[in-house]
């Protein structure tokens, strides 16, 4: 299945969530989704596959995530700007 890529206010409107909630599932949770360039973007049908099998709700990670999908973020924080 195939489709169009939403970006995370539309895969957020989708869910029925908040932006940061769909942040937060691609960081601790492995929601599926793929970064292009800066933007995050996310299949639905992957996404709605994802939730039926329950990952939202479990406390898996992804494999491949850092556990943070702004990483450029956090010196920011240590720098204190």
């Amino acid at each position: 299945m195939s489709g169009p890529r939403l970006s995370t206010d539309e895969i957020a409107a989708h869910l029925g969530v908040t932006k940061d909630t769909v942040y937060a599932w691609i960081a601790d949770k492995g929601m599926p989704a793929h970064k292009i360039g800066r933007l995050w973007k996310c299949q639905a049908s992957e996404v709605d596959d994802w939730v039926r099998t329950g990952a939202a709700a479990s406390d898996a990670q992804h494999p491949h995530q850092d556990g943070d999908p702004y990483p450029e973020r956090a010196h920011r924080k240590k720098d204190g700007q």
